[in-house]
Protein backbone atom coordinates (compact mmCIF):
# COMPACT_ATOMS: atom_id res chain seq x y z
CA UNK A 1 0.00 0.00 0.00
CA UNK A 2 2.81 2.41 0.93
CA UNK A 3 4.59 1.65 -2.33
CA UNK A 4 1.37 2.33 -4.23
CA UNK A 5 0.94 5.82 -2.78
CA UNK A 6 4.59 6.66 -3.30
CA UNK A 7 4.24 5.71 -6.96
CA UNK A 8 1.18 7.91 -7.37
CA UNK A 9 2.90 10.86 -5.67
CA UNK A 10 5.97 10.65 -7.89
CA UNK A 11 3.82 10.37 -11.03
CA UNK A 12 1.72 13.39 -10.04
CA UNK A 13 4.79 15.55 -9.38
CA UNK A 14 6.44 14.61 -12.67
CA UNK A 15 3.27 14.99 -14.68
CA UNK A 16 2.15 18.32 -13.20
CA UNK A 17 5.54 19.85 -13.88
CA UNK A 18 5.24 19.47 -17.63
CA UNK A 19 1.47 19.68 -18.10
CA UNK A 20 1.12 23.34 -17.16
CA UNK A 21 4.15 24.37 -19.20
CA UNK A 22 3.22 22.42 -22.31
CA UNK A 23 -0.35 23.71 -22.25
CA UNK A 24 0.77 27.26 -23.15
CA UNK A 25 1.87 27.78 -26.75
CA UNK A 26 4.54 30.08 -28.19
CA UNK A 27 6.81 30.17 -25.15
CA UNK A 28 10.18 31.87 -25.62
CA UNK A 29 13.36 32.21 -23.58
CA UNK A 30 13.18 35.99 -23.89
CA UNK A 31 10.11 38.20 -23.27
CA UNK A 32 8.01 39.05 -26.32
CA UNK A 33 8.07 42.78 -27.01
CA UNK A 34 5.20 45.00 -28.08
CA UNK A 35 5.86 46.58 -31.47
CA UNK A 36 5.02 50.19 -32.23
CA UNK A 37 2.12 51.14 -34.47
CA UNK A 38 3.27 51.01 -38.11
CA UNK A 39 3.64 54.02 -40.33
CA UNK A 40 0.81 54.89 -42.71
CA UNK A 41 2.65 53.18 -45.57
CA UNK A 42 2.09 49.86 -43.86
CA UNK A 43 -1.62 50.25 -44.59
CA UNK A 44 -0.81 50.09 -48.32
CA UNK A 45 0.43 46.52 -47.97
CA UNK A 46 -0.49 44.26 -50.90
CA UNK A 47 -0.39 40.50 -50.68
CA UNK A 48 2.00 38.81 -53.09
CA UNK A 49 0.88 35.59 -54.77
CA UNK A 50 2.66 32.45 -53.61
CA UNK A 51 2.93 28.87 -54.88
CA UNK A 52 -0.10 26.76 -53.91
CA UNK A 53 -2.40 29.79 -53.69
CA UNK A 54 -5.76 29.54 -55.42
CA UNK A 55 -6.79 32.43 -57.65
CA UNK A 56 -10.13 33.72 -58.86
CA UNK A 57 -9.61 35.39 -62.23
CA UNK A 58 -12.29 37.54 -63.87
CA UNK A 59 -12.12 38.52 -67.56
CA UNK A 60 -14.67 41.34 -67.79
CA UNK A 61 -15.01 41.72 -71.55
CA UNK A 62 -14.60 38.00 -72.25
CA UNK A 63 -16.29 36.05 -69.42
CA UNK A 64 -16.31 32.87 -71.50
CA UNK A 65 -12.48 32.89 -71.46
CA UNK A 66 -12.34 31.70 -67.83
CA UNK A 67 -15.06 29.06 -67.38
CA UNK A 68 -17.01 29.17 -64.12
CA UNK A 69 -15.82 25.69 -63.12
CA UNK A 70 -12.19 26.92 -63.24
CA UNK A 71 -12.96 29.67 -60.74
CA UNK A 72 -15.27 27.63 -58.53
CA UNK A 73 -12.44 26.24 -56.40
CA UNK A 74 -9.79 28.64 -57.65
CA UNK A 75 -7.05 28.25 -60.22
CA UNK A 76 -4.11 26.61 -58.49
CA UNK A 77 -0.68 28.24 -58.58
CA UNK A 78 1.72 25.33 -58.98
CA UNK A 79 4.86 24.76 -56.94
CA UNK A 80 6.90 26.71 -59.52
CA UNK A 81 4.56 29.72 -59.29
CA UNK A 82 2.75 29.23 -62.63
CA UNK A 83 -0.90 29.01 -63.66
CA UNK A 84 -2.29 27.68 -66.95
CA UNK A 85 -4.88 29.68 -68.92
CA UNK A 86 -6.48 29.44 -72.38
CA UNK A 87 -4.49 30.94 -75.29
CA UNK A 88 -1.51 32.13 -73.23
CA UNK A 89 -0.90 28.78 -71.49
CA UNK A 90 1.63 28.85 -68.60
CA UNK A 91 2.07 32.21 -66.88
CA UNK A 92 4.22 32.92 -63.84
CA UNK A 93 2.31 34.89 -61.21
CA UNK A 94 4.10 34.11 -57.93
CA UNK A 95 5.84 37.14 -56.47
CA UNK A 96 3.28 39.50 -58.05
CA UNK A 97 0.55 41.39 -56.24
CA UNK A 98 -3.02 40.75 -57.33
CA UNK A 99 -3.16 44.00 -59.31
CA UNK A 100 0.22 43.26 -60.96
CA UNK A 101 -0.98 39.80 -61.96
CA UNK A 102 -4.12 41.30 -63.52
CA UNK A 103 -2.06 43.79 -65.54
CA UNK A 104 0.30 41.02 -66.68
CA UNK A 105 -2.64 38.98 -67.99
CA UNK A 106 -3.95 42.04 -69.84
CA UNK A 107 -0.58 42.52 -71.58
CA UNK A 108 -0.37 38.87 -72.60
CA UNK A 109 -3.96 38.68 -73.86
CA UNK A 110 -3.63 41.85 -75.95
CA UNK A 111 -2.01 39.66 -78.60
CA UNK A 112 -5.29 37.81 -79.01
CA UNK A 113 -8.09 40.04 -77.65
CA UNK A 114 -9.24 43.64 -77.98
CA UNK A 115 -9.12 45.64 -74.73
CA UNK A 116 -8.90 42.76 -72.26
CA UNK A 117 -9.57 43.60 -68.63
CA UNK A 118 -8.71 41.25 -65.76
CA UNK A 119 -8.88 41.15 -62.00
CA UNK A 120 -7.06 38.55 -59.91
CA UNK A 121 -8.01 37.70 -56.34
CA UNK A 122 -6.36 35.21 -53.99
CA UNK A 123 -9.12 33.03 -52.55
CA UNK A 124 -7.21 31.41 -49.68
CA UNK A 125 -6.11 34.51 -47.73
CA UNK A 126 -6.64 33.68 -44.07
CA UNK A 127 -5.52 34.49 -40.58
CA UNK A 128 -5.71 32.02 -37.69
CA UNK A 129 -6.98 32.67 -34.17
CA UNK A 130 -6.05 30.13 -31.49
CA UNK A 131 -6.42 29.76 -27.75
CA UNK A 132 -8.97 31.35 -25.46
CA UNK A 133 -11.59 32.56 -27.94
CA UNK A 134 -15.05 31.10 -28.39
CA UNK A 135 -14.61 30.08 -32.05
CA UNK A 136 -10.93 29.37 -32.71
CA UNK A 137 -9.81 28.56 -36.24
CA UNK A 138 -9.12 30.20 -39.62
CA UNK A 139 -10.77 33.47 -40.64
CA UNK A 140 -11.22 34.24 -44.33
CA UNK A 141 -9.88 37.62 -45.47
CA UNK A 142 -11.70 39.49 -48.20
CA UNK A 143 -9.13 42.32 -48.25
CA UNK A 144 -5.44 42.81 -47.55
CA UNK A 145 -5.48 43.04 -43.78
CA UNK A 146 -7.63 42.86 -40.65
CA UNK A 147 -7.23 44.47 -37.24
CA UNK A 148 -6.70 42.39 -34.12
CA UNK A 149 -10.03 43.52 -32.66
CA UNK A 150 -11.86 42.50 -35.84
CA UNK A 151 -10.23 39.07 -35.70
CA UNK A 152 -11.18 38.48 -32.06
CA UNK A 153 -14.71 39.68 -32.71
CA UNK A 154 -15.04 37.30 -35.68
CA UNK A 155 -13.73 34.50 -33.46
CA UNK A 156 -16.62 35.07 -31.04
CA UNK A 157 -14.77 37.21 -28.44
CA UNK A 158 -12.61 36.05 -25.54
CA UNK A 159 -13.50 33.23 -23.19
CA UNK A 160 -13.62 33.93 -19.45
CA UNK A 161 -10.14 32.40 -19.07
CA UNK A 162 -8.40 34.61 -21.63
CA UNK A 163 -5.36 36.73 -20.79
CA UNK A 164 -6.22 40.05 -22.40
CA UNK A 165 -3.06 42.04 -21.68
CA UNK A 166 -0.64 39.75 -23.53
CA UNK A 167 -2.20 38.65 -26.84
CA UNK A 168 0.50 37.18 -29.08
CA UNK A 169 0.68 37.71 -32.85
CA UNK A 170 2.98 35.52 -34.94
CA UNK A 171 3.91 36.76 -38.42
CA UNK A 172 6.28 35.31 -40.99
CA UNK A 173 8.70 37.81 -42.47
CA UNK A 174 9.87 37.81 -46.09
CA UNK A 175 13.06 35.99 -45.08
CA UNK A 176 10.94 33.16 -43.67
CA UNK A 177 11.70 34.00 -40.04
CA UNK A 178 8.80 33.96 -37.56
CA UNK A 179 8.32 37.22 -35.67
CA UNK A 180 6.33 37.46 -32.43
CA UNK A 181 4.76 40.58 -30.95
CA UNK A 182 2.33 41.16 -28.09
CA UNK A 183 -0.60 43.53 -27.68
CA UNK A 184 -2.19 44.71 -24.42
CA UNK A 185 -5.93 45.06 -25.00
CA UNK A 186 -6.63 46.23 -21.45
CA UNK A 187 -4.98 49.63 -21.85
CA UNK A 188 -6.26 52.16 -24.38
CA UNK A 189 -2.98 54.07 -24.63
CA UNK A 190 -1.10 50.84 -25.23
CA UNK A 191 -3.59 49.84 -27.93
CA UNK A 192 -3.17 53.17 -29.72
CA UNK A 193 0.59 52.70 -29.88
CA UNK A 194 0.59 48.99 -30.79
CA UNK A 195 0.81 47.28 -34.15
CA UNK A 196 -2.64 45.70 -34.32
CA UNK A 197 -2.78 45.04 -38.06
CA UNK A 198 -2.94 41.42 -39.21
CA UNK A 199 -1.93 40.22 -42.65
CA UNK A 200 -2.67 36.93 -44.43
CA UNK A 201 -1.23 33.86 -42.64
CA UNK A 202 -0.74 35.72 -39.35
CA UNK A 203 -1.51 33.70 -36.20
CA UNK A 204 -3.20 35.22 -33.15
CA UNK A 205 -2.80 33.32 -29.89
CA UNK A 206 -4.81 34.24 -26.80
CA UNK A 207 -3.17 32.70 -23.76
CA UNK A 208 -5.06 30.95 -20.93
CA UNK A 209 -4.94 32.31 -17.42
CA UNK A 210 -3.52 30.37 -14.47
CA UNK A 211 -6.94 29.02 -13.46
CA UNK A 212 -7.38 27.36 -16.85
CA UNK A 213 -3.90 25.84 -16.65
CA UNK A 214 -4.63 24.48 -13.17
CA UNK A 215 -7.91 23.00 -14.35
CA UNK A 216 -6.24 21.26 -17.30
CA UNK A 217 -3.49 19.94 -15.03
CA UNK A 218 -6.05 18.72 -12.49
CA UNK A 219 -8.09 16.96 -15.21
CA UNK A 220 -4.98 15.26 -16.60
CA UNK A 221 -3.77 14.23 -13.15
CA UNK A 222 -7.20 12.83 -12.34
CA UNK A 223 -7.05 10.70 -15.48
CA UNK A 224 -3.54 9.45 -14.60
CA UNK A 225 -4.61 8.63 -11.04
CA UNK A 226 -7.59 6.63 -12.32
CA UNK A 227 -5.32 4.64 -14.64
CA UNK A 228 -2.87 3.88 -11.83
CA UNK A 229 -5.69 2.99 -9.45
CA UNK A 230 -7.24 0.62 -12.00
CA UNK A 231 -3.88 -1.02 -12.66
CA UNK A 232 -3.11 -1.41 -8.96
CA UNK A 233 -6.59 -2.60 -7.91
CA UNK A 234 -5.93 -6.34 -8.47
CA UNK A 235 -2.70 -6.07 -6.45
CA UNK A 236 -4.46 -4.32 -3.53
CA UNK A 237 -7.32 -6.82 -3.53
CA UNK A 238 -4.86 -9.68 -3.53
CA UNK A 239 -2.99 -8.09 -0.61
Amino acid sequence: MKLFFILISITILMFSGCTTKNYTLMQTDTPIEAKARPATGYMNFEYTIKPHDRLQITAYNYPELIPTNMNEHGILVDSSGYISLPLIHRVKVSGLTQSQAGKKLERLYKKYLKEPSFTVEVMNKRIYVLGEVKKPGPIQLDHEYMTLLEAISTAGDFTDNAIRDNVIIASRAYNGKMNLRKVDLTNFNSMQNSDMLLHPNDIVYVQPDSWKKMKVSADNLSAVTKVISSAAAPYLIFK
